[in-house]
């Protein structure tokens, strides 16, 4: 009985093959030929994470050179309270980029945590959390309240500059639209000739880094 069953296991593989093909042409007619993966990975600016260059204190200039993605680092400059970011192979060919001479009027700082957004592997945007502090809105002590805002920056090759803002209160989805517009804006986009784009629902963050 048991070769018997062996032999009927033995006699049902040669389709196998068959069923395999079947279902790999199947795969093929939903997922078209060369679609692109996008993914997402991250990298910190924490100050313990990176090599800060200047003396920290109040007004000072200083940067923070951090390790990124496919042998990039980003710079996070700050002078009066109000930072930059700007990526490159270097510390220097960040400072030449576009990004690296975009800043916001109110004081402003970044999060810790850049993402990277990727292709097949291939960085092509970052999304960073800024705060934006809202003078014209303070607590109920008088400080500053900050407003959330995700920016896209597009990476090389090609020029390194702000693609899209996202209003982190306005949109409880901000970190989806940033993705969505990192991956259909930023590789196409042309710093200097096409406008940065708000996403999505405008709030308060968006408003003072980008007026009307």
């Amino acid at each position: 009985m048991r070769d018997v069953q062996m032999k009927r296991v033995t006699h049902r593989q040669p389709g196998a093959p068959a069923a395999a093909a079947l279902f790999a042409a199947a795969i093929c007619l939903i997922s078209p030929a060369g679609a692109q993966t996008f993914s997402s990975s991250y990298t910190s600016t924490a100050p313990k994470d990176c090599r800060t260059i200047g003396k920290p204190g109040d007004n000072a200039s200083v940067a923070q050179v951090c390790p990124g993605k496919a042998e990039l680092v980003v710079v996070v400059s700050e002078d009066d309270l109000r930072q930059t970011v700007s990526v490159g192979p270097s510390r220097a060919a960040a400072a030449k980029e576009p990004a690296a001479e975009t800043w916001f009027a109110p004081f402003n700082s970044t999060a810790n945590t850049v993402e990277w957004r990727a292709v097949d592997g291939k960085p092509f945007a970052i999304i960073q959390r800024w705060m934006i502090s809202d003078s014209e809105q303070p607590d109920k002590a008088g400080t500053p309240v900050s407003k959330p805002m995700l920016a896209v920056t597009r990476l090389p090759p090609g020029p390194v500059c702000h693609v899209a803002y996202i209003d982190g209160q306005a949109n409880r989805n901000a970190n989806e639209l940033a993705r969505q517009a990192a991956d259909e804006f930023a590789r196409d986009f042309k710093c200097g000739k096409d406008e940065v784009k708000v996403i999505g629902e405008r709030g308060r963050a968006v408003d003072m880094a980008k007026p009307r």
